[in-house]
């Protein structure tokens, strides 16, 4: 017996790729609809009015009285939001900075040269991350109270990089790892140092595992003025059994927007570094 394969113009063909095209626009819509309705509930929240927001009778999907920018207004005026964000911008840039300047010369020195013991000791790194961030809130917050540092920022910048920098070593180190031997060698051929290789021609090429250790840093602080947003907007927006659901709304959509357009825009590095050093 002889088998024939389909013809595309035959019509079980036709009815095989429009059951194919429909089952996946249906996952693709629900997909969209799940990713999209987040955004469209904090848009619909935050320009609500007050007296639509509350009224139980009208739809919360939908807008009964015009569009207001009073939650907007209330967010910037009666709370430290703009202090806020300038609190996390520099507390992150800092964190990013410590774990870089750390982390980056660790993982090579690990990835790339052999000493006895080296193996363990990048497991022990990783290990290190694996220890529950709960079991070192007592001696840190003991460490930044003989530092002086309580209700301060600047403690963040302490305490943050005790859990970025071994997960983001042990990542580096197999994002480095993945770098052919050769390049390195050719550098050092051509009368490069073993540093110089590192920056001329490591780090360049693993652009998008640095880039998957930038981080941002949260808590160990209380007050309004030395928040991050995170915690600013939840603790001074929630009073009692109050919730500001308008302004909560605001300062999330506000936050959120360019965090996911760099995510975005970098979207692919960070996958390429992440499993580029997790995978090795």
């Amino acid at each position: 017996m002889i088998l024939r394969a389909q013809s595309p113009h035959s019509t079980a063909f036709r009815l095989r790729r429009l059951r194919n095209s429909i089952f996946f626009w249906i996952a693709l819509s629900l997909f969209i609809l799940f990713a999209v309705f987040p955004v469209y509930w904090m848009v619909v929240t935050t320009f609500k009015q007050v007296n639509d927001l509350y009224n139980l009778s009208n739809n919360p999907l939908f807008f009964h009285l015009a569009p207001s920018l009073d939650q907007v207004r209330y967010l910037f005026e009666k709370t430290n939001f703009v202090v806020w964000v300038e609190n996390t911008a520099e507390v992150g840039l800092a964190v990013v900075a410590i774990t870089l300047f750390i982390c980056v010369p660790a993982a090579y020195a690990l990835a790339r040269t052999r000493f006895p013991g080296s193996g363990s000791l990048s497991i022990g790194i990783f290990l290190t991350y694996l220890v529950p961030p709960t079991l070192l809130f007592l001696p840190l917050s003991q460490l930044v109270v003989g530092l002086g540092l309580v209700n301060n920022k600047w403690s963040l910048a302490l305490v943050y990089p005790t859990f970025t920098i071994p997960f983001c070593t042990w990542l580096l180190i197999g994002f480095f790892k993945n770098v052919p031997r050769e390049i390195t060698e050719a550098a050092r051929v051509d009368g490069c140092s073993r540093l110089g290789a590192m920056f001329r021609i490591v780090l360049p090429i693993s652009v998008p595992g640095i880039l998957t250790i930038v981080v941002y840093a949260l808590t160990f602080v209380s007050s309004s003025d030395q928040k991050m947003i995170t915690l600013g907007v939840v603790t001074d927006l929630i009073r009692g059994d109050v919730f500001f659901w308008g302004s909560l709304m605001a300062g999330a959509l506000i936050v959120s927007i360019p965090v996911a357009i760099v995510y975005n825009i970098f979207m692919d590095t960070f996958v390429r570094g992440i499993t580029g050093g997790a995978l090795k």
